[in-house]
């Protein structure tokens, strides 16, 4: 059993798992996450079924709109008799963290089984202290150049009164880069450290920038009609001259 902490627990179908890393235990609050050194894992298994549970590997992994951005599997292979509880623990080498994430990400230590299904697992929010220039980081700036080149697109056709005449039809072009502004809020606040990613902080940010985005260019002024045309004048400079050269 882990003595002397009150480990976070998970449980999946009578199975549940208690955690620490370096001796802190893996709740809900952030879980420091170094790059320059190993951590220590320890988990308990606790099998609430008949049955007995054969794990064969240990995940850590963290995600962010959807993808994974780090996964470290331990094949670390022990059973769990029906009714009972096993302990094991692992050191983790963290050097690739680095160059694969930095700053809040939702994190997951989970057990798989040699189907590598997941037998329990525990989420927590994962404080990686990483490089900007880590696969996340050059993600964020990849979406804030797109957002950037996506609000420059809208504000040239603007500039040259190029939007379509419908206000619905000029909404829309507007709306890739307020979904953009949006993403880049929520990538920006994790990078910094400020807050994880997660569906109830994402959402509401990338509703609210589309929202605004999708306002604006609904109310973006119509533009000019084409001058006319005057059907005389394209006449005289469309006639043939006479052989004399003269008109």
């Amino acid at each position: 059993m882990l003595l002397g902490v009150s480990p976070a627990v998970a449980a999946v179908g009578g199975v549940s798992i208690n955690a620490t890393v370096d001796g802190k235990p893996v709740t809900g609050d952030e879980l420091l996450l170094d790059p320059s050194g190993s951590a220590r894992i320890s988990l308990t298994i606790h099998n609430g079924t008949d049955r007995v549970l054969h794990v064969k590997t240990v995940r850590l992994s963290g995600t962010a709109l959807a993808l994974t951005f780090f996964s470290y599997d331990t094949t670390l292979p022990f059973d769990v008799p029906g009714g009972e509880s096993v302990t094991r623990g692992f050191v983790l080498d963290l050097d690739q963290l680095g160059s694969q994430a930095t700053g809040l990400l939702p994190t997951e230590l989970a057990v798989l089984d040699a189907s590598r299904d997941v037998i329990a697992g525990v989420e927590t929010t994962g404080d990686v202290r990483g490089s900007v220039w880590s696969v996340y980081g050059i993600f964020g700036l990849a979406v804030l150049l797109l957002t950037a080149l996506a609000w420059a697109g809208a504000l040239f056709a603007l500039a040259r009164r190029r939007l379509p005449a419908n206000r619905w039809q000029r909404a829309m072009q507007f709306l890739p880069a307020g979904i953009g502004t949006g993403l880049v809020a929520v990538i920006s606040l994790s990078v910094l450290g400020v807050m994880a990613p997660s569906p109830a902080a994402e959402i509401p940010f990338i509703v609210v920038a589309a929202a605004a985005a999708l306002l604006l260019g609904y109310l973006t002024p119509h533009p000019a009609p084409a001058a006319p045309v005057d059907p005389e004048a394209t006449q005289r400079l469309t006639r043939p001259l006479p052989p004399g050269g003269a008109a």
